[in-house]
């Protein structure tokens, strides 16, 4: 049985940016797991190789799901962070592999 959503009831889309460094950013904060990582996942297929996501969210499980995430893609954690219970990672996308 699905519950439908009150029409008043307050949602919150990701937001998308860019950071003082250059860095594309992705802000999930109150979002809920897969939210965060299939968002951000969107963003990294439209970087080029080597390009740098910011990613801002408060979801706890955000932590374990974003290194899982990066060690099964291939893209790299560059850093995480978290302050006051709002987390930061930085991901850099791979850079595809040439066969030889």
């Amino acid at each position: 049985m699905t519950i439908p959503t009150p029409v008043n009831a307050p949602t919150r889309a990701a937001q998308t940016g860019t950071t003082q460094t250059g860095d594309t950013l992705l802000d999930v904060r109150g979002l809920s797991c897969p939210l965060p990582v299939l968002k951000a996942n969107r963003l990294l297929r439209d970087l080029a190789p080597g390009q740098r996501l910011r990613v801002l969210a408060t979801d706890r499980a955000s932590v374990a799901d974003f290194q899982s995430y990066c060690r099964e893609t291939g893209h790299a954690l560059v850093a995480f962070s978290e302050e006051n219970g709002q987390f930061s990672f930085v991901i850099r996308r791979k850079t595809p592999t040439v066969p030889v």
